[in-house]
C-alpha cells in the first residue's frame, strides 16, 4: 500500500496534469477542499507535492530561460567583431 505521501505526490502530479490540460486552476483548490474534509495527512501531502512541483517547474523554466540568453550571449560575443 501506498504511503500518504506517494499519495498525495500521485494525486498532485495528476491535478496539476488536469490544470494544465484544461487551464481550470481553480481544481488545485476543489480537490483540496475534498481531500482535506477527509484526512488531513493527505490534504498537507497532496498540497506540499502542489507547491514543490509548481516551485520545480518555476525553477527549470528560469534555469531554461538563463542558459539561452548565456548561449545568446556568448553566441552573439561569437559573430561580433570584438569577439574574434
Amino acid at each position: 500500500m501506498p504511503s500518504t505521501e506517494e499519495l498525495g505526490i500521485r494525486l498532485a502530479e495528476d491535478v496539476l496534469k488536469a490544470v494544465a490540460a484544461t487551464g481550470d486552476e481553480s481544481l488545485v483548490n476543489e480537490v483540496n477542499k475534498i481531500v482535506e474534509a477527509a484526512s488531513s495527512a493527505l490534504q498537507e501531502a497532496y498540497m506540499a507535492a502542489v507547491r514543490a512541483q509548481r516551485a520545480d517547474a518555476k525553477a527549470r523554466q528560469f534555469l531554461v530561460a538563463r542558459l539561452k540568453l548565456a548561449r545568446d550571449k556568448s553566441g552573439a560575443a561569437r559573430k561580433s567583431p570584438e569577439g574574434e
